[in-house]
């Protein structure tokens, strides 16, 4: 096993769970998880850091992918915590295991930044969403100044080879709606206790168009 294969298998599913587990995060998972409602697919659900805040009265049936083994384990012993055992796969937001139009509900949280291809992964969402299912997000991403915004693509080429693939200067809401949603609501916020251009965090409800 290599360096990189080790570090990618041992030691990042750590840091990543970790580093989206602080309580000021976690105050953010608040406000959009109990949003879901019916049957909920998560990408991204490795940790299971999500579960805690899903309102289980709404939720009719579970699912999720996420592409680390690892993160999975933990995402299926939450789960189980819950008790709902939920089909939980292992696989890559570009190419989505379940069918179209199956789902009520799509929440996605602090995965769009690592992902390989961020539009077609938002078209894969949206095809598993039934006609008026919602998406539900929450990242961090580009920031609205300009000079913070230079720093983050000075910054990008080092982090995303620390932390997973992990972009500074992704667009999030404005992406969602290039790809065929209407956000019915979102905010934003610099989230305290965290270096500026790392903590420009987006939210919000997005409803699958027609068309």
């Amino acid at each position: 096993m290599g360096f990189a294969t080790w570090y990618e298998n041992r030691i990042l599913p750590h840091i990543i769970r970790c580093g989206c587990a602080n309580a000021n995060i976690a105050a953010l998972r608040a406000k959009v998880v109990p949003l879901a409602e019916g049957r909920v697919f998560e990408m991204g659900v490795g940790g299971g850091l999500n579960q805690p805040f899903y309102d289980g009265s709404k939720v009719t049936g579970f699912s999720g992918i996420d592409p680390s083994g690892r993160l999975l384990d933990f995402a299926r012993d939450a789960a189980r915590q819950r008790g709902w055992e939920g089909d939980i796969r292992q696989g890559v937001g570009e190419a989505i295991p379940f069918d179209s139009d199956e789902f009520d509900t799509v929440v996605c949280t602090f995965t769009m930044c690592s992902v390989q291809d961020q539009v077609q992964v938002l078209r894969e969402m949206r095809r598993i969403l039934k006609p008026g299912g919602t998406l539900l997000f929450l990242e961090h991403g580009r920031a609205p100044d300009p000079g913070l915004e230079k720093w983050q693509h000075r910054i990008e080429p080092v982090w995303k080879s620390v932390f997973g693939n992990c972009h500074l200067s992704r667009e999030v809401a404005a992406a969602v709606v290039r790809q065929g949603f209407s956000v019915r609501h979102t905010d934003h916020q610099y989230m305290a206790k965290t270096p500026r251009f790392a903590g420009f965090m987006e939210w919000g409800v997005a409803v699958k168009s027609d068309g």
